[in-house]
């Protein structure tokens, strides 16, 4: 029995609203439509198969401006299957609308879902979108580069380089990346022992995108890292890994949607930040294929490539891999949600002191001096876990009592002192 899904519509006879569906599957996303089948999914033959796909695909060339790609088949069994390609000369009209499938309904898009279709159709991202500004700064730019490509005053040939300037004007990138715009930015809670607690809060909007990135970093520093003094030594704790908020924070400017009147939400508490991007994921990339780390596809690809450039983000599709393995070790891991409005990623506070804290030198007296020894042997001599191993060596790393040498499984510790 067919049950009806986001890329299934059953028909029992036919009626113009399937156009609605098949302007859905085109514009998002491949899908079939089954006629002579009730929405229990009981066959219901149709009288005449043949006249009936015919009838079909006249009504598609007929009601389509844009053709959609699809294919007709008899079921042998009284049924006609329309399958429908998702195209790539979107959007797909139907009546002068475009749709697409909500679970196993099927709804007219927003404005905003149909510039996007637009921009699709036109290969084009939001950030390549050509503006009528011609007086915009970028001295928050212009520092980067300076900084990280020794490169002195901002020019034109510069901007042209980094695809801000093209065929003569500005872009929604070089506006986004601009010292001061009006989109939207990122929106900072500190929260107290519970969520109805609120110790601070930090809006940072209007400013340009690296802006944004340095003031959020800056409030990570001060409310998750600190130093602490031992053996006339000055030692940086991280509450949470800054490598894994650096990677999420970066992702989230990178890639969210800036069509929406929306800000990037991060939530900072005493066990975990959470971020929370508005968009969703883009088009042809599932979340599997998202939570995976794997693959990415840009959503904003002037953004990232100026990104990449002054060394924020160091290569695309890493960013979720390294967030992960900034947790290798660690009881706790980095959990993350995506889905067609927002992309969420939570980030919990690691333990690095307290493993070892209390017996480290218990802990460290055991190893002998001036031996080197293998992951393994550290775990038969101090009589652990591979788990507890593991926390225990990066630990004792942390507190400047172990070091190591070598890389993957040449990997060897020795004591320090």
């Amino acid at each position: 029995m067919k049950i009806e899904s986001k890329n299934l519509e059953l028909k029992e006879a036919k009626t113009k609203s399937y156009l609605k569906t098949v302007s859905a599957f085109a514009n998002y996303g491949d899908g079939e439509i089954r006629f002579g089948v009730d929405d229990e999914g009981k066959t219901k033959p149709l009288n005449d198969t043949i006249n009936f796909a015919l009838d079909i695909e006249n009504q598609i060339n007929d009601c389509f401006k844009t053709r959609p790609s699809f294919s007709i088949l008899d079921n042998g069994d009284g049924t006609i299957s329309l399958f429908v390609k998702k195209g790539s000369a979107t959007p797909y009209l139907y009546n002068g609308k475009a749709y697409k499938r909500s679970d196993t309904a099927t709804i007219e898009v927003d404005d905003i879902e149909l510039r996007r279709l637009y921009l699709q159709g036109a290969n084009l991202h939001f950030d390549e979108i050509q503006i009528s500004e011609k007086d915009l700064k970028f001295s928050s730019l212009e520092n980067e580069l300076r900084d990280c490509l020794n490169i002195g005053k901002l020019n034109e040939d510069i901007l042209k380089s980094l695809e801000l300037i093209v065929d003569g004007n500005f872009n929604n990138g070089a506006l986004l990346l601009a010292d001061n715009n009006s989109f939207p930015g990122i929106d900072i809670v500190v929260f107290g022992d519970t969520q109805d607690v609120f110790k601070e809060r930090v809006t940072i909007k209007g400013a340009s995108l690296i802006e944004q990135y340095k003031q959020a970093m800056a409030v990570y520093e001060r409310i998750y890292c600190y130093e602490i003094v031992g053996s006339g030594k000055r030692k940086r704790i991280e509450r949470i890994p800054s490598i894994a908020f650096k990677e999420t924070l970066a992702n989230a400017i990178v890639h969210r949607t800036y069509d929406i009147d929306a800000n990037t939400k991060i939530s900072m508490y005493p066990n975990r930040i959470e971020v929370s991007s508005p968009g969703g994921l883009m088009q042809g990339l599932s979340e599997e294929k998202f939570l995976s780390g794997a693959f990415s596809i840009l959503r904003n690809p002037i953004i990232a490539g100026v990104f990449k450039r002054i060394k924020i983000i160091e290569a695309f599709a890493t960013g979720i891999k390294r967030t992960k393995e900034a947790y290798n070790g660690y009881d706790v891991s980095p959990s993350l949600k995506a889905d067609e409005l927002s992309v969420e990623i939570s980030l919990p506070v690691i333990d690095i002191v307290k493993p070892v804290a209390a017996s480290a030198s218990e802990i460290i007296n055991k190893l002998g001096k001036n031996i080197i020894y293998t992951r393994a042997d550290l775990q038969n001599v101090l009589g652990l876990s591979k788990d507890s191993a593991i926390r225990t060596i990066n630990a004792l790393i942390k507190e400047g009592l172990l070091a190591k040498t070598g890389e993957g499984k040449n990997t060897k510790y020795f004591r320090i002192g």
